[in-house]
């Protein structure tokens, strides 16, 4: 019998592969379980994904009626059906979680997007929803945010998991090993447990960065500019994992680990392909390496089972990349101002794809009490 692709992936190169994508059915006919059995590892969910999934089919009509009846808010009843997919996906999670040592069998939910630039508010959300699901595998992702990087901190001093997420720059990313970090210190300063219970990932965007930073070359139209077409991403990511590597090293580093401590995966978010051009593997072909997560959609997790090339690559040509990445600047493109933007989109996006989901059940609620 031939290996999936997908557990080769972690099994060769270490590397976790992890869904991107959750939705009722998914659970309730078994699909989850077999998907899980072909070499997946983890999950992550986000706003736009239950928007799809809970104003996609009827799957929820039957709980989210009893919810009305119930008398509860639009809102309060979109936390309640996706907090039910949530904790379900996690115990379908929960024995790779236990057979693989509390290393993988992660489900990723997110608090409310609209709170992305208030630190506070984000504070108090993610710890009421990490209590609320209450399972040892759960991830609750926070924005990568100036205003989200404090609780990132907190969240982990409090031995809770985090997936931070929508990060778009380097310099960002280093804020963001950095709150880990710190949060481990101020929880092995106050406890004297293992920090083996405490994960997190990180979770870097890729193929929005091309999507941008492509348009802007396309634009210059030089021939210096239309060769780095499509490098962007990859380049980034490979001068992520460097920093990865130099963070989670040296005595600081030793003195936690020590203690149980966890490197913080880098998780590669946003592996579609979205030009048509590029092949339907090419996020993850490019992007592997020990340590690290690739959150898959279902069309490029089933391209790569097909056709993907299960190989390290993560640490190959990154001089070539440092070179790459440095010509945009030469170019005239400001990767920082491109990063700033990709943030404000990708939190809009979430925020508004939130917003017309509560907006929906609005709406079918006051339908369903006439």
């Amino acid at each position: 019998m031939t290996t999936s692709r997908l557990v080769r992936l972690f099994d060769e190169c270490g590397q976790s592969p992890w869904l991107d994508n959750l939705k009722r059915d998914y659970i309730s006919s078994g699909s989850l379980q077999a998907i899980l059995d072909t070499g997946i590892r983890g999950l992550t969910s986000n706003p736009t994904i239950f928007q799809k999934a809970i104003q996609g089919s009827a799957d929820y009509d039957d709980q989210f009626q009893q919810l009305v009846a119930l008398k509860y808010s639009p809102i309060d009843s979109y936390w309640e059906l996706v907090i039910k997919d949530i904790q379900d996906s996690l115990d379908v999670f929960q024995p790779l979680y236990e057979s693989s040592n509390r290393s993988d069998g992660f489900v990723s939910v997110e608090v409310d997007p609209n709170l992305a630039h208030d630190t506070a508010a984000t504070e108090l959300a993610a710890r009421k929803l990490d209590e609320r699901v209450n399972r040892d595998n759960v991830m609750i992702k926070i924005p990568a945010t100036q205003e989200g990087i404090p609780v990132i901190r907190t969240m982990i001093s409090e031995g809770r998991n985090v997936n931070v997420t929508l990060i778009f720059s380097l310099d960002r990313y280093q804020e963001v090993m950095d709150a880990y970090i710190d949060g481990l210190e101020i929880l092995s300063a106050k406890s004297a447990n293992s920090l083996s219970g405490v994960s997190s990932v990180a979770s870097f965007f890729i193929s929005r960065v091309d999507t941008e930073i492509d348009k802007r070359l396309s634009a210059i139209g030089t021939d210096e500019a239309l060769t780095l077409c499509g490098t962007a991403a990859i380049s980034q990511a490979k001068l992520a994992y460097k920093l990865f590597s130099q963070t989670f090293s040296g005595p600081r580093w030793a003195a936690l680990v020590r203690r149980g401590a966890r490197v913080q995966r880098p998780l590669w978010a946003s592996t579609s392909t979205k030009n048509p051009s590029y092949s339907d593997t090419l996020y993850v072909d490019q992007l592997i390496g020990a340590n690290t997560v690739n959150t898959l959609p279902d069309n490029t997790m089933l391209a790569f089972n097909d056709h993907g090339t299960p190989s390290s690559t993560i640490e190959t040509e990154v001089d070539l990349a440092h070179a790459r990445w440095n010509a945009l600047s030469r170019l005239g493109i400001d990767v920082s101002i491109v990063a700033n933007q990709l943030e404000t989109e990708g939190v809009r996006s979430f925020q508004q794809s939130f917003t017309e989901l509560i907006a929906a059940l609005d709406v079918k609620a006051q339908t369903l009490r006439k």
